[in-house]
C-alpha cells in the first residue's frame, strides 16, 4: 500500500515540509523470544520495524493489525501495547524528500495465521532476530530509538 489519500492531499499542500503523522510499529515476538524486523524497500540496508500511518477513521490497534496483514501477508494477535513514543529519534525522510515526524503506538505481537513474507512492496525483506543479534543489526534510527525505549526483547545493549 502506498501513501494513504489524507496524507496525499496533506502533501499536495505542503509539499516535502515536516508532517506529524499518528503511526503505528508492530513487533512480533515468536515462542522462542525471537523479534521480526525488516527492511524497507529502497531505504538502504538498515533493518527497521513493521507499521505504517493510522487512517482516518481507525483505531490504532485496528491499523496495527491490518499493517502487519498489508506488509508481512500475516495475521496478527496484539499481545500488549508497549509504548507510545515520539520525537527527533521517529523524524523520517524518504527518498522522494517527503519529512515526517511519527508519533507511534507500539505494539508486541504474535503471528496467528499464515507465514511471514514481503506483502504489498513496501518491504524487501524480513527475518527473526534474537536478542543477542539485536546490538549487531545495522538498525535504523527509528527502529534503534524504539527496540531501546520498550525494552523489547533485551534491547538495552542497542
Amino acid at each position: 500500500m502506498g501513501i494513504a489519500a489524507h496524507i496525499a492531499r496533506l502533501r499536495a499542500v505542503i509539499g516535502h515540509e515536516l508532517l506529524l503523522v499518528p503511526s503505528v510499529s508492530v513487533l512480533p515476538v515468536d515462542e522462542a523470544g525471537r523479534v521480526l524486523l525488516v527492511r524497507h524497500a529502497g531505504h538502504g540496508d538498515e533493518w527497521g520495524v513493521l507499521g505504517g500511518a493510522i487512517d482516518v477513521g481507525e483505531s490504532p490497534a485496528a491499523a496495527a493489525v491490518r499493517e502487519a496483514r498489508e506488509e508481512i501477508s500475516a495475521e496478527v494477535e496484539l499481545v500488549r501495547l508497549l509504548d507510545v513514543l515520539g520525537g527527533p529519534d521517529y523524524e523520517v525522510s524518504y527518498p522522494n524528500g517527503d519529512r515526517t515526524a511519527y508519533v507511534t503506538a507500539v505494539y508486541e505481537a504474535r503471528i496467528t495465521g499464515g507465514f511471514p513474507a514481503p506483502g504489498d512492496g513496501e518491504l524487501s525483506e524480513l527475518a527473526w532476530f534474537t536478542p543477542g543479534e539485536l546490538p549487531g543489526l545495522r538498525l535504523s534510527r527509528f527502529a534503534r530509538a524504539l527496540l531501546r525505549a520498550t525494552g523489547l526483547p533485551a534491547a538495552g545493549r542497542l
